[in-house]
């Protein structure tokens, strides 16, 4: 893999992470303007009520989400650095970020939030250009 592409998936691994800061900040009322913002652009017909049950929610999601980004900067690092041999790392990468996208964007229309898959798809989009472009899948 090239440094260009290398460093497109860092930057990729640490927007995740920061999606994630974001959605953690939704547990406090000082620190709640991001997820506000983010849930009126999503669904403007369905205001977002801050009780003490959703801020656990986005605290949990948004720590899960941190957490899966640092896992996914780990997975890239190790399946680059085992070049060739690393395919099977690629995969199953590729998979995770698949279920997710399926799951999340599915769930997302089913709730009235269907806006989401926008950037649940440019999000996918900007995971797989790099891989399918560099062919890790194939070694």
């Amino acid at each position: 893999m090239t440094r260009f592409w290398r460093n497109w998936l860092t930057v990729w691994c640490w927007a995740v992470v920061l999606f994630g800061v974001a959605l953690i900040g939704g547990a406090f009322e000082t620190t709640s303007g991001p997820v506000r913002l983010l849930f009126g652009v999503l669904n403007p017909a369905e205001p977002l009520t801050l009780d003490a049950p959703m801020r656990f929610s986005l605290a949990v999601m948004g720590a899960v989400t941190l957490g899966w980004g640092l896992t996914l900067f780990a997975a890239i690092k190790a399946a680059d650095e085992l070049g060739a041999r690393g395919g099977p790392i690629w995969r199953l990468t590729t998979l995770g970020v698949a279920g997710w996208y399926v799951v999340d964007s599915a769930l997302s229309a089913a709730t009235g939030f269907a806006l989401n898959i926008a950037p649940n798809t440019l999000l996918a989009a900007a995971y797989l250009l790099p891989v399918l472009r560099t062919g890790v899948l194939r070694s």
